[in-house]
């Protein structure tokens, strides 16, 4: 007899879909796909497995729309070599890349230009770091101006405001933990703002509804008309 948490498996159309089972005091059973692909199946604890498997074939196409939707979060940001000529993005635009020694480090952004200077002789490795911190700083900004304008959509909802972590993430985009935490990629910082607006407002509709159900997609739709064009350019132009 299954009970607690169990790692089980369906094979539906040549596809194999692993799911979390969880047995809990609940009167209904609740199939989620989470934003990394997973799938966890919540069942009342009396529950048979026979139901439970028969309930989540039925749903098989769905859940596979949805860990493909999931999939084209996947930051498609092509590995960069850091040197002279180089175009990087910032807010969807492309900055061709000048580096140079001078007195003293330093990254700005002009006339279509990211110029970054070093003490030391210029190298990729420098370029690289100096860079890097430049983004965060403007993701640290940017991102806090995006959730200002994304709250004030959602502000008459019974919502507490999240707290906003940045940190590089290799299939995703944006994630809310269970917390109330919003924790945004920091490769965002390259996508143009309305972008940025989309990713954030996603996250925050997820405090409202926590799983990709019709309802979700409705409040997101009120929110964004038209969401799949904007998720569409994001994907787009991180190529």
């Amino acid at each position: 007899m299954l009970n607690g948490k169990n790692d089980c498996q369906l094979n539906r159309g040549g596809r194999t879909i692993d799911y979390t089972l969880l047995f809990c005091d609940r009167k209904t059973l609740e199939i989620a796909v989470c934003p990394d692909s997973s799938v966890v199946v919540k069942a009342p604890f009396d529950t048979g497995l026979e139901l439970i498997e028969n309930k989540v074939a039925k749903r098989a196409r769905w859940i596979v729309r949805q860990m493909n939707y999931f999939g084209q979060f996947n930051p498609k940001t092509p590995v960069r070599c850091y040197v002279t000529g180089e175009t990087h993005l910032y807010l969807g635009r492309q900055y061709r890349l000048k580096i140079m020694q001078g007195s003293e480090n330093s990254v700005r952004l002009t006339h279509g230009y990211f110029f970054v200077t070093t003490r030391e002789a210029p190298s990729p490795e420098m370029a690289r770091t100096l860079l890097e911190a430049w983004y965060l700083e403007k993701a640290r900004e940017q991102f806090s101006k995006s959730l200002d304008r994304c709250w004030l959509k959602l502000k008459d909802y019974a919502i507490v405001r999240p707290h906003v972590s940045i940190r590089r993430m290799q299939k995703r985009w944006g994630s809310l933990s269970e917390q109330g935490t919003m924790t945004l990629n920091r490769e965002l910082i390259r996508a143009p703002r309305e972008c940025i607006d989309y990713v954030v407002t996603h996250e925050l509709c997820h405090l409202i509804c926590q799983d990709h159900s019709p309802e979700f997609y409705t409040l997101l739709e009120s929110v964004i008309p038209g969401w799949e064009k904007v998720k569409h350019r994001l994907e787009v132009s991180m190529v």
